[in-house]
C-alpha cells in the first residue's frame, strides 16, 4: 500500500533557530495519526509544513507520491487537496452552516454543491442546521462544522490543528471520540495535533510523540505506555514514578521494594544504576499484602481513586484502588507490587 503522506528528514527553521529537526513520518490509506508533544515541541510547525504554510529546509514532504515541499520547491497550500480544521474552527460568521461548508466546493455546479452540502452535513449529524450562523451553534456544533467544511471537498488528507482544546473536558473527551467515529466512516486519513494523552490515545492508530523538534517514538497507544523507548516517553505518557535500582541479571532489578524480575532483558553490565518505572497499576490494594503504605494524597476519578502512598522506606508510589475502596489521608493500607512489565532506563 502506497502511504498518502510520506514526511522524509524534514528541517524547519525560523531565523537561526531549528525548531524541526529530522522528522520523518507516514501514513497510510485510511489511517489516524496523532503528533503528541509538550507546547514548543514542534509539533504545529510539522503540520504546518505538511500543509505547506511553512517551508521547509531540508528533507522532502510528498502527497500521494507527488512532491509537495523540499529546500527549493513548496507547493501552495491550496494544491494539496487537504483538509484543514483549526483551534478557533476559523468559520465565517457572516455566512450560514451551508455557505461556510460550501465554500470549497466552489469548482463544483450549484445542484451538485447543494447535495455535498445536505450530504455532508448529514454525516455530521447536523442536517437541519444549514440556515443557522455561527453564532447560534455550540462550540461542539461549530467543531463538526468545521471538520464538515474540511471533509466536503474529498481532500487526500485531513489536518487537525488542536481541534478540541477550547472545549470544556467531557466535550473534549466525546468529540474527539465522535469525529475519529465520523473521519473513519468516510475513510478518511488524517492527522491530529495534540498536547492532551489521553485525547491521542483515543484518536489515533498510532501515535508520534515530539520532543525538542524530533520524534522520539512512534507507535500505538499501549506501546508508548508499557514499552516506552526513552525517559522521556516514559515520564511523559502516563502517570508513574521512578525507582532507583541496581541490574542484578539481564532481567532481574534489585529497588527499595525487593528484587523485581521482568519479561525484559537488558544488556548493560551487572551492578548498573538504573531508573525503574513504577506505574499505578503496578501497586495493587491487598489486604494480605507485605507491603505497608500510609496514605498522603488522593484523587477521585470516578471509578477508582489514584492514591499516593508512602512507603516505610520514605519513598512515594502511585496506585489506583476500586473508588468503593475510599481510605482517608494519613491512613495505613496493605499492598503489594505486581508489575507486569520491567521498564528501566540507565541513570545517567
Amino acid at each position: 500500500m502506497k502511504p498518502v503522506l510520506e514526511v522524509k528528514n524534514i528541517e524547519c527553521q525560523y531565523r537561526d533557530h531549528i525548531v524541526v529537526h529530522d522528522v520523518s513520518l507516514h501514513i497510510n490509506e485510511g489511517n489516524l495519526l496523532c503528533l503528541l508533544g509538550p507546547s514548543g515541541c514542534g509539533k504545529t510547525t510539522v503540520l504546518r509544513a505538511i500543509a505547506g504554510f511553512e517551508p521547509v529546509t531540508k528533507g522532502e514532504i510528498h502527497l500521494r507520491e507527488k512532491l509537495v515541499s523540499s529546500a527549493n520547491n513548496t507547493l501552495a497550500p491550496e494544491n494539496r487537496k487537504i483538509g484543514m480544521v483549526f483551534q478557533d474552527y476559523a468559520l465565517f460568521p457572516h455566512m450560514n452552516v451551508h455557505d461556510n461548508v460550501a465554500f470549497g466546493l466552489r469548482d463544483m455546479g450549484p445542484q451538485e454543491r447543494k447535495a455535498r452540502v445536505k450530504e455532508i452535513l448529514g454525516v455530521v449529524d447536523l442536517t437541519d442546521y444549514g440556515d443557522r450562523y455561527v453564532h447560534e451553534l455550540s462550540g461542539g456544533q461549530q467543531q463538526r462544522i468545521a471538520l464538515a467544511r474540511a471533509l466536503a471537498p474529498k481532500p487526500d488528507l485531513i489536518l487537525m490543528d488542536e481541534p478540541f482544546s477550547n472545549l470544556d473536558v467531557e466535550m473534549r473527551e466525546y468529540l474527539s471520540q465522535e469525529v475519529r467515529n465520523i473521519l473513519k466512516s468516510q475513510g478518511a486519513t488524517g492527522i491530529l495535533v495534540t498536547h492532551d494523552q489521553l485525547e491521542a490515545f483515543s484518536f489515533g492508530d498510532h501515535i508520534s510523540v515530539m520532543n525538542k523538534g524530533e520524534i522520539v517514538q512512534h507507535d500505538t497507544a499501549y506501546n508508548l505506555y508499557h514499552s516506552p523507548d526513552n525517559f522521556f516517553v516514559a515520564d511523559f505518557i502516563g502517570q508513574g514514578v521512578f525507582l532507583d535500582g541496581t541490574l542484578l541479571a539481564p532481567e532481574k532489578v534489585e529497588t527499595p521494594l525487593g528484587v523485581i524480575s521482568g519479561d525484559r532483558a537488558y544488556d548493560w553490565p551487572r551492578g548498573t544504576q538504573v531508573k525503574l518505572l513504577i506505574r499505578p497499576d503496578d501497586i495493587v490494594h491487598d489486604e494480605d499484602g507485605n507491603l505497608e503504605a500510609q496514605i498522603c494524597n488522593k484523587a477521585f476519578k470516578g471509578a477508582e481513586i489514584l492514591y499516593t502512598l508512602k512507603l516505610p522506606t520514605g519513598i512515594d508510589v502511585l496506585s489506583l484502588f476500586p473508588s468503593h475502596h475510599n481510605h482517608e489521608i494519613g491512613e495505613h493500607v496493605k499492598i503489594r507490587f505486581a508489575p507486569d512489565h520491567m521498564v528501566a532506563f540507565k541513570t545517567d
